[in-house]
């Protein structure tokens, strides 16, 4: 696959893909050096149905086993941890429901194995056949959670976060901590939050997708009621570790001023007018002034602090 002597390894989280799992190895191209299959307490036994057959295009072919369900992230973290175990450089990420077209792996590593970046993701949002056949639904979720992650993460430039097609480097698995990483639903922003603090460069690759009778893992439920927790939690540990642990710099300043600033604004200003709406009294000019002040001041100097951080995205030398 590549003129390189670099290892390159394929993750298959397997979780009630029983029916499918056999018509994905069955695609893999050739010149992938281990594909590795983890089982995650699947009622399907899509460990053992791998096992049952014989793929001659696989070179190496790996069959791990969880005891009990981790999620897709517990998974992809085990395959992370066998491929570096193995000495791959490249990890590919894919699901193993079939919706992928292994065909677009060559190009996709093609990022890394030139080392433009250390973590590559598919993007569906860039083919307009492929925006077209996406269900409405999860078209505008995709949508606004972009946006988010795009804040959340400091990855601006990218779209599509919680596309499963992924690949990453040795270096970058050696940079993040694994263990940390969340593991069911929340993996792949999360890493895309780790992968940020870490400086590692993350770029998206275009492509296609397509949606067959497979149930999608990712309700909307779950992004209503889970995911905003999990953003938030992402967002503080990003900041205070990107901008207050491992470096300091204006943006820091920004942050540290423009938000206590923005927030006093804010709190002072509605409960101002709260007590003086209720009283029926005209709020005081200077009592005004201190709310409005610092919420220009603090506005200005958080919009200072996103431009900066818009900025500092990891770019390769």
């Amino acid at each position: 696959m590549s003129q390189t002597n670099q290892k390159i390894a394929i993750v298959i989280p397997a979780y009630k893909v029983g029916g499918h799992i056999c018509n994905v190895l069955n695609a893999v191209p050739s010149g992938i050096d281990y594909v590795i299959v983890v089982d995650d307490a699947c009622p399907e036994e899509s460990g053992k149905v791998v096992e049952k057959n014989s793929f001659e295009q696989i070179e190496s072919l790996v069959v791990l086993y969880h005891q009990k369900n981790r999620g897709v992230g517990g998974a992809v973290v085990t395959g992370y941890k066998k491929a570096l175990e193995l000495g791959c450089d490249v990890v590919v990420k894919i699901d193993g429901d079939g919706q992928m077209d292994l065909d677009q792996i060559p190009a996709i590593v093609r990022p890394l194995m030139l080392n433009k970046a250390d973590y590559v993701k598919g993007n569906r949002f860039v083919d307009f056949k492929a925006l077209r056949s996406m269900p409405k639904l999860r078209l505008i979720g995709n949508s606004v959670l972009s946006f988010t992650l795009k804040v959340v993460s400091g990855n601006w430039h990218i779209m599509d976060p919680t596309n499963g097609y992924t690949e990453i480097n040795a270096l970058a698995l050696k940079r993040i901590n694994l263990d940390e990483i969340s593991k069911r639903y929340f993996f792949e922003s999360d890493m895309l939050i780790n992968l940020n603090i870490h400086k590692c460069v993350v770029r998206d690759v275009p492509m296609a997708a397509f949606y067959g009778d497979e149930e999608s893992s990712l309700s909307v439920r779950k992004v209503l009621f889970q995911f905003p927790f999990y953003l938030l939690r992402g967002f503080i540990k990003r900041i205070v570790l990107k901008y207050f642990i491992y470096d300091f710099n204006m943006a820091s300043i920004y942050i540290l001023f423009g938000f206590p600033m923005l927030i006093w604004g804010i709190l002072f200003g509605a409960y101002e007018w709260w007590l003086h709406a209720t009283a029926g009294t005209i709020t005081p000019t200077g009592t005004v002034m201190l709310s409005v002040l610092p919420l220009i001041l603090g506005t200005q100097l958080i919009l200072q602090a996103i431009t900066i951080d818009i900025n500092s995205i990891p770019k390769k030398e």
